[in-house]
């Protein structure tokens, strides 16, 4: 029998520590410093993910809450791969009371393009018209 899937938004169920291993063995993350995933964690909107009560899964949103939501660091553990909990996160993002009116969201993948587009997430209209300033950091 599967235990059943639970999603919060209460940043005290986070797994710190899980959530830093993953992002630091991630491709997008790699080495990042733990320090650099707390202050990104507390200064988001964040989702756990969790099968009997062990959390499996992240994802944060960078938001002002009504116009526009950076959605980042979403996984769900290898382990749980290929069960629709990545399905199940993105669907509890996007819907979320806090978040589902949002005039703009925005993301970067390399990987996931096909699970986004389920949700709406389309290429930029204007790609022309997006812009970005980058810091190379390597941590």
């Amino acid at each position: 029998m599967n235990s059943p899937i639970e999603i919060s938004t209460d940043k005290n169920q986070l797994d710190i520590d899980y959530i830093h291993n993953f992002l630091a063995n991630s491709y997008w993350a790699k080495d990042i410093p733990k320090k650099t995933v707390e202050k990104s964690i507390e200064n988001s909107f964040c989702f756990g993910i969790y099968k009997a009560e062990k959390q499996v899964g992240f994802a944060r949103v960078v938001t002002d809450f009504i116009s526009f939501g950076y959605l980042a660091d979403v996984f769900v553990d290898e382990s749980q791969r290929g069960a629709g909990l990545g399905k199940q996160l993105v669907q509890s993002i996007v819907a979320h009371d806090k978040l589902k009116d949002l005039k703009r969201w925005h993301l970067l993948t390399d990987d996931a393009q096909s699970l986004y587009k389920k949700f709406g997430f389309v290429n930029p209209e204007k790609p022309l018209n997006h812009m970005e300033k980058r810091k190379k950091i390597k941590y």
